[in-house]
């Protein structure tokens, strides 16, 4: 099912929802990058993966909605955005784990972790993926 309209619009009620959370550039990215896909593979569930990897390149997932990348900090978030087709690596889920490790504890410090003084990079990157994942779960069930 396209995601966007006729005149490239993203459609927001066939959105994941934590991007009909999202601002109108995530929407966009995301839309996009799924219809052009869905077009070339004729595959939905390539064309949502598709969609993901592109948004993963501009935005990073804090909560429930996706946060435009500060300005030269775009490109893949973790392992898994940064391979092709075939690469079968561990996502962050949205977290930007290729960010510095201030930048995870300030994001970390935005959605509360307890403890995150004393985590490691990865242990911050494993504590937001985990509110992240709560913080969407609350929201789909306001809905």
């Amino acid at each position: 099912m396209p995601k966007t309209t006729k005149s490239g619009k993203p459609k927001k009620s066939e959105l994941p929802s934590t991007l009909q959370n999202s601002g109108k550039k995530a929407q966009r990215t995301f839309a996009k990058a799924h219809d052009a896909a869905l077009k070339q593979y004729g595959d939905a569930q390539r064309a949502h993966q598709v969609g993901f990897a592109a948004l993963k390149h501009t935005h990073e997932k804090i909560g429930d909605h996706w946060e435009k990348k500060a300005k030269g900090k775009k490109g893949p978030s973790d392992a898994q955005a940064e391979g092709g087709r075939n690469t079968n690596r561990k996502t962050a889920g949205g977290v930007d784990a290729n960010a510095s490790k201030q930048h995870l504890y300030e994001v970390a410090r935005k959605l509360d972790v307890a403890g995150r003084s004393k985590m490691s990079k990865t242990e911050l990157v494993s504590a937001i993926q985990k509110a992240n994942n709560r913080a969407s779960a609350k929201s789909r069930k306001k809905k």
